[in-house]
C-alpha cells in the first residue's frame, strides 16, 4: 500500500487539568473519526478512567483510537492528576517515559498541550512533527500577541486606565488590571511556552472559522502563524452518556441528575440561568453571598454549580467545601419555591446548556465554557476571573454581541484573594437584562442561535472545521513522501 494511503499515526498528550484535558481528548476523537490512528498518552490508569468510557464507545464503532499509559520509573511520584491541576503543575517526571515511548513507536505527529513545556525539546530532538494545543481561541491569541508586540499598556497612569489594543480588526478596550501578570512584562512561564510554540509545526485550535473569521485570517496572514481550526470539538459528544461523563463523573448521582433534568423540564423555555465558574475558580464566601442575594432578588430560575471556595486563614489562601457561606434559609427558600438548585462540585455542563429551559449562562468566560455556550445557542453573562478570560469577554460582548458584562474588573489568580467584590445589585441587574425579555435580550438570543447553527455546520462534512482536520491529516501524509 502507498504510504500516503496508510492511516496517519497521531499521538495526543493532554495536560491533566480539566480545562485542557477535556478538549484534547475530544480532539483525539475527532481526528480518529477522520481516519487518523489516534493514541492518547496519559499519566496513570486512574486518570485514564476519566475518559475511558467514551473511548470504548468510539472503539465499538471501529474508530482507530486507543489509550496508552506512560510507565513511570518505580521511584517516581506521579504528577497531580486531578481535574484542578494548574499550569504550574510539574509533569516533567514523564520526560523519560515519553522519550522511550516515542523512540520505540515514532508517530507521524504528536499533538501536545503547551503546558508540558519540557516536552518540546524531547520531541524535537527525535525529529517528530510537534503540533501544539493551548486551549484558547484565535481572538485571544491575536489580542495577546498584539499586546506583547506593541505594549500599549506600559505608559498608562493607573491600572484602571483603559487602552486600545493596537493593530487588530475591532476596537477592543482593556485595562492593565485585566491583563495576566506575564502580559504586564513579568517574565515567567509564558515566555517558555511562547518559545516552544514558535518552533512547533503548527497549532490546532478549538474554534471554527465562522465564529471569529477576521481573527483566523489575522492570526495566519498578519501574524504569520500556522494553525488549523478544528472545533467546536465538544460536538463530537453526540449521546447523553458522553455528555454526562465528559471530563469526570458528575458530582450529582444518577437519580439527582434525573431530578435536576426533570426540574428543568418543568420550566418554560429560556427561563433558567445556568451559573458556573469552571473547575479552577475559587470565589470567597462574601462573593458567593452577593451572588445568592442577587439571584434571589432577580426572581428568575437558576441552576448554580458551586465549586471550591476560597478562604483566607492567617494570610494564607486555602480552599474547601465549607457550606457556612450560604445565606440563612436561602437554599431552602429556593427549593420550596422551585426557583433554584445548587450543585456542589462537577456537573454535566453541555447537557445543562443544551436543555431548552436554559436561557442564559453566567460564566467565567473560560474558552471551553464559551464554546459550549455558543454551540448551545445560549447568551452569556460574563464574569472573567483569570487566564485569558478578560479577552474572551471582549469577544463575547463587543464582537459577537451574545453577552453582557456582570462587572468583573480585576485579573486575580485562581489561588489568590480578591479585593474586588461584584455586588448583588449588579448580579440582579445583569440577570434581569439577559433573562427579562426585551429587544436587547432577544437580539442576543437570535445571534447566539445563529452561531450555534454555524458551529454545527462547521464540524459536518464539508464544513470549515471538518476541512481543517482533513487539511492537517493530508499535510502529514504528504510529508511522508519527502
Amino acid at each position: 500500500m502507498d504510504s500516503s494511503e496508510t492511516p496517519v499515526v497521531m499521538y495526543f498528550f493532554p495536560f491533566i487539568g480539566g480545562g485542557h484535558q477535556i478538549p484534547m481528548i475530544d480532539i483525539a476523537r475527532v481526528f480518529s473519526s477522520h481516519g487518523a490512528k489516534a493514541t492518547i498518552l496519559t499519566t496513570t490508569p486512574a486518570n485514564a478512567l476519566r475518559f475511558r468510557s467514551s473511548i470504548r464507545r468510539d472503539q465499538s464503532l471501529n474508530l482507530p483510537i486507543t489509550i496508552r499509559v506512560l510507565n513511570l520509573p518505580n521511584d517516581a511520584v506521579s504528577p497531580d492528576s486531578s481535574m484542578s491541576a494548574t499550569p504550574s503543575t510539574d509533569t516533567s517526571v514523564l520526560r523519560e517515559p515519553l522519550k522511550l515511548f516515542l523512540t520505540q513507536n515514532p508517530p507521524d505527529c504528536i499533538v501536545i498541550d503547551v503546558f508540558h513545556r519540557w516536552a518540546a525539546d524531547v520531541i524535537d530532538r527525535l525529529n517528530i512533527k510537534r503540533v501544539v494545543f493551548n486551549g484558547n481561541g484565535f481572538f485571544s491569541r491575536c489580542v495577546s500577541e498584539c499586546i506583547g508586540r506593541y505594549a500599549p499598556h506600559e505608559q498608562l497612569g493607573s491600572d484602571s486606565e483603559p487602552f486600545l489594543v493596537p493593530q487588530i480588526p475591532d476596537r477592543i478596550e482593556l485595562t492593565r488590571s485585566q491583563l495576566p501578570p506575564f502580559a504586564r512584562n513579568k517574565p515567567g512561564l509564558p515566555d517558555k511556552v511562547g518559545k516552544a510554540e514558535e518552533k512547533a509545526f503548527g497549532v490546532v485550535v478549538n474554534s471554527f472559522y465562522e465564529l471569529e473569521p477576521k481573527y483566523v485570517e489575522y492570526y495566519k496572514t498578519v501574524l504569520g502563524k500556522k494553525a488549523w481550526p478544528v472545533g467546536p470539538v465538544s460536538l463530537c459528544n453526540r449521546n447523553n452518556a458522553d455528555k454526562t461523563e465528559r471530563g469526570q463523573a458528575a458530582s450529582v448521582d444518577e437519580q439527582s441528575l434525573r431530578n435536576c433534568l426533570s426540574w428543568l423540564d418543568s420550566k418554560e423555555p429560556y427561563s433558567v440561568v445556568y451559573i458556573s465558574f469552571g473547575s479552577l475558580a475559587r470565589l470567597p464566601p462574601a462573593q458567593l453571598v452577593e451572588i445568592a442575594h442577587g439571584l434571589e432578588a432577580s426572581t428568575h430560575n437558576f441552576i448554580w454549580v458551586v465549586g471550591k471556595i476560597f478562604r483566607c486563614a492567617q494570610n494564607e489562601g486555602r480552599v474547601g467545601d465549607d457550606e457556612n457561606w450560604v445565606p440563612l434559609g436561602f437554599e431552602e427558600r429556593m427549593l420550596e419555591m422551585k426557583r433554584g438548585i445548587l450543585i456542589r462540585g462537577w456537573a454535566p455542563q453541555i447537557l445543562m446548556l443544551e436543555h431548552g429551559a436554559v436561557g442564559g449562562f453566567m460564566s467565567h468566560c473560560g474558552w471551553n465554557s464559551t464554546l459550549e455556550s455558543v454551540t448551545a445557542g445560549v447568551p452569556m453573562m460574563t464574569w472573567p476571573l483569570s487566564a485569558e478570560q478578560f479577552y474572551n469577554e471582549k469577544l463575547i460582548t463587543d464582537v459577537l454581541g451574545i453577552g453582557v458584562q456582570v462587572g468583573s474588573k480585576e485579573w486575580v489568580s485562581w489561588n489568590a484573594e480578591r479585593e474586588e467584590l461584584v455586588g448583588r445589585e449588579k448580579v440582579e441587574a445583569v440577570v434581569s437584562r439577559v433573562m427579562g425579555g426585551g429587544e436587547e435580550a432577544e437580539e442576543m438570543r437570535k445571534q447566539a442561535r445563529a452561531l450555534a447553527e454555524k458551529a454545527r455546520r462547521a464540524v459536518e462534512e464539508g464544513g470549515s472545521s471538518y476541512e481543517g482536520v482533513d487539511a492537517l491529516i493530508s499535510e502529514l501524509k504528504s510529508l511522508r513522501k519527502n
